[in-house]
């Protein structure tokens, strides 16, 4: 299927590997010219030269921060035009509630929230020059299943859903479509290694983590495994393409089946 993102550009914040990565890989293979996003200049240059390598699509690095407010105008002010952008830029950290001081629930707010805010108000206005744009915020399973071993992190992907929803009706009658992608548990360089580490610790091979978890801490999902990367790119690169003109104001989930919920 031919996706129609050739000449279009995308930045995708925080993907110098994960999820992030896999999605400006996606994007690039589908013709897309990318913008690769880490906080430093070595990750950001490995990420580009291996995008490159795999795709004839126009990739460009951004080393910054993107939760700071000049880093991101910087950004935009760098690659004037950006069609696409995919906020996926995000912190977790399991940790029990009364141990989370309010310094980390202003910093995972600054991060997973106001970023993409920040980032989208900044692109907005020349995606309504073109009358044409996609908003993808890269929200989670734990926005609508508060995970108790760090709600501070659920809090804020539930924010993102109310961010999202409101700038779809903000833009309605436009050709800029908002829409959040709720993962569920996936192999992401995070969660991969610490998993690992799991497994090491008690001596078990990640299979045996992996089925732990999900019959003990994700007993709702239908898959039984961690998602990889590439399954939750997929969701997003269709998203951000023409073909998904009529799909606005939506959470879409790729979770696996976690969310007991048909809807």
């Amino acid at each position: 299927m031919d996706l129609q993102l050739k000449g279009k550009l995308a930045l995708v914040s925080g993907s110098t590997a994960g999820i992030g990565y896999a999605i400006a890989q996606t994007l690039a293979q589908e013709g897309a010219d990318v913008i690769v996003n880490g906080r430093t200049q070595s990750a950001v240059d490995e990420a580009v030269a291996r995008i490159r390598a795999d795709t004839h699509a126009t990739v460009h690095g951004y080393a910054g921060d993107l939760s700071k407010a000049e880093a991101a105008e910087e950004a935009v002010q760098r690659f004037p035009g950006i069609n696409i952008l995919v906020n996926n830029l995000g912190i977790f950290e399991p940790k029990p509630f009364e141990d989370i001081p309010d310094e980390d629930w202003q910093r995972f707010f600054d991060v997973n929230v106001l970023s993409g805010v920040r980032l989208s108000r900044l692109v907005l206005p020349d995606m309504k020059r073109a009358n044409w744009g996609r908003i993808i915020f890269i929200s989670s399973e734990s926005a609508v299943q508060i995970p108790t071993e760090m709600i501070h992190y659920g809090m804020t992907k539930t924010a993102q859903l109310a961010v999202s929803r409101g700038l779809a009706e903000s833009v309605a009658g436009t050709g800029i479509t908002v829409n959040s992608v709720l993962p569920g548990p996936t192999k992401s360089r995070g969660v991969g290694d610490f998993v690992e580490d799991m497994a090491r610790s008690s001596d078990k091979s990640f299979a045996q983590v992996e089925t732990e978890f999900f019959d003990h801490v994700r007993p709702t999902s239908l898959i039984k495994r961690f998602a990889s990367p590439q399954e939750v790119a997929s969701l997003v690169a269709y998203v951000a393409s023409p073909l998904a003109s009529a799909t606005t104001g939506a959470a879409l989930r790729v979770d696996g089946g976690v969310i007991k919920s048909a809807f």
